[in-house]
């Protein structure tokens, strides 16, 4: 017997399905992802620990090692200027790297996690993800930096050299609107 998750997946589907037109019977219902081991999650924690504590040196050094080497490789961030789009995804390894770099040397780079709310989760057997709410303090060309609240999503893929970060994406978190 089906799970309520399961269930409530598979009628969103139909529903999202019946909305675009396509048939309910190429609709297929999600894969349900292993769940990680403990020993894993501790594991995925670590690496973000580590990952986490080498932007903060600056050191794409110490950070190259923890990304996936592969064109699809996505980082998710603010750009340096509004030119540039403001918010863009960098794609490719040495992008990826590129732009860690060029953020690190144009000013001030610090996250401060709150791993009391890190949550590791499993998507497939060899994909997992790490949530957890940050603050970034970013200062270009000698501003203030001012710690600012985002939510720190990333993807990490199961590699033959251990798990690696695939995907890194930020979202700011918009200020409370006030009554």
């Amino acid at each position: 017997m089906k799970n309520n998750r399961s269930v409530l997946v598979g009628m969103i589907a139909g529903i999202a399905a019946s909305f675009c037109g396509i048939p309910e019977t190429l609709v297929a219902e999600p894969p349900s992802p292993m769940p990680l081991s403990e020993a894993t999650r501790t594991e995925l924690r670590g690496l973000y620990k580590q990952l986490i504590d080498a932007e903060n040196r600056h050191d794409v050094a110490a950070v190259r090692p923890l990304v996936w080497v592969s064109p699809d490789t996505l980082f998710v961030a603010k750009t340096a200027t509004a030119a540039e789009g403001n918010w863009a995804g960098f794609w490719g390894t040495d992008v990826v790297l590129q732009h860690l770099d060029d953020l690190y040397k144009a000013g001030s780079f610090r996250i401060e996690p709150d791993y009391d709310k890190e949550k590791v989760v499993a998507l497939s057997r060899d994909v997992a993800e790490t949530y957890v709410p940050v603050n970034i303090a970013v200062a270009y060309a000698g501003q203030t930096p001012v710690p600012k609240p985002f939510l720190m999503i990333l993807e990490w893929v199961r590699t033959a050299d251990g798990w690696r970060m695939a995907t890194d994406i930020a979202l700011p978190v918009p200020p409370v609107p006030h009554e």
